[in-house]
């Protein structure tokens, strides 16, 4: 049985449910009972039209539903649109899915659960594993999910910004379990990337292609942190980082600049520098001051407080965080850094073990720890 091919068609097959009119939750049910039927039947022989297969499939068992509940009138209407079997027609709704999965009313965190469930394909337990969260929490806030759309009609163009919001959490995740998110998010992008020309889609794509190059170096084999100036830069994959810039490049000559973009510009001038000391701090200031012209956002304020400090020196990056607010996550770590770089080693180890009291994962937590141990260590008693 070759799961990645209903993985691959479950999307186009939900798609095209919800839009002969089945609504999301009844439609979601009916998919997975034709994909429970083709693990059953398809190992004597796949048809030669899986996905034409699995749409009669799951329209008959929605139908068979749809006649248990609902009054006489709706059962007739919905049996006289049954379409004769026979092949898919050649429409892909995909993206159809991917806005209505996505759509405002419900939470990001909703949003990526139902996104992993509908378009992923990913199973209730594995999303589960994936967010650490018991497995009845997860059904619910699924089931939640597919209420809330059960209501929406997608009569007008669905947003694409939306859509893109709700991959990036995903990436964001990385991993758990034996769910790789991080992976699962470059799938779902590159999905997306073969449905609809958008230069900001492209970017989101580049930007996890070359975020994702360097997975491998991140972590010591302790499992500790490696800040991206210590990795080892041969265990990057260059293959995705050339793929990623690629990418990249056809999209800005589109001269229609969007924040993923300019991130993975950001990304991309990281990963061409052959060792940390080579990197291009100069241009990485410029593309900070063309993110927080677009996004406004404090976050990145903060960041290219840290690139200031390596283009123009420390002071200077300093002199940019003190006109930020001291409450931005991450402020008091870049603060450390800054002046550990302008030689103030006490002022920085202070400031690295209050970092840590306020990190919020342990991993962080611990590197600010020895970062704080370090430079005690140097100062001596």
């Amino acid at each position: 049985m070759d799961e990645a091919l209903l993985r691959g068609l479950a999307p186009g097959v939900l798609a095209v449910l919800v839009r002969r009119g089945a609504d999301f939750a009844a439609a979601e049910d009916a998919v997975q009972d034709a994909l429970v039927e083709a693990v059953r039947v398809w190992p004597a022989g796949t048809p030669r039209d899986p996905k034409g297969w699995l749409v009669t499939v799951a329209w008959r068992r929605f139908l068979d539903a749809a006649r248990s509940d609902a009054s006489r009138r709706r059962r007739e209407d919905l049996v006289d649109r049954e379409p004769a079997p026979g092949p898919a027609p050649p429409v892909d709704d995909t993206l159809q899915l991917y806005f209505l999965c996505a759509h405002p009313s419900l939470s990001p965190s909703s949003a990526v659960a139902l996104t992993l469930r509908a378009v992923g394909g990913l199973t209730t337990r594995q999303i589960a594993q994936a967010y650490l969260v018991p497995e009845a929490t997860m059904a619910q806030r699924i089931s939640r999910a597919k209420r809330t759309v059960s209501k929406v009609r997608l009569d007008r163009p669905g947003d694409v910004s939306t859509v893109l919001r709700v991959l990036y959490l995903v990436f964001n995740e990385g991993y758990s379990g034996d769910v790789d998110l991080a992976a699962e998010a470059v799938r779902l992008t590159r999905q997306l990337a073969a449905s609809i020309d958008h230069p900001e889609v492209a970017g989101l794509l580049a930007l996890m292609l070359l975020h994702h190059a360097r997975r491998a170096a991140r972590t010591a084999p302790d499992g500790s942190l490696v800040p991206l100036a210590e990795q080892d830069r041969a265990r990057w994959d260059t293959g995705a980082i050339a793929e990623g810039i690629a990418i990249l490049q056809a999209a800005l000559a589109r001269d229609r600049l969007g924040e993923f973009q300019a991130q993975a510009a950001i990304a991309a001038l990281h990963a061409d520098a052959p060792t940390a000391a080579e990197t291009d701090w100069v241009q990485i200031v410029e593309w900070y001051d063309e993110l927080a012209r677009l996004t406004g956002s404090p976050v990145v304020r903060l960041n290219r407080a840290v690139a200031v400090g390596e283009a123009d020196g420390p002071r200077a990056g300093l002199a940019a965080l003190a006109e930020l607010d001291a409450t931005l996550p991450r402020h008091t770590a870049v603060a450390a850094y800054l002046h550990e770089r302008d030689g103030d080693l006490a002022t920085a180890a202070r400031l690295y073990a209050e970092a840590a009291r306020k990190a919020a994962s342990p991993a962080e937590r611990d590197h600010l720890t020895r970062q704080a141990a370090r430079l005690n260590a140097r100062q001596g008693p």
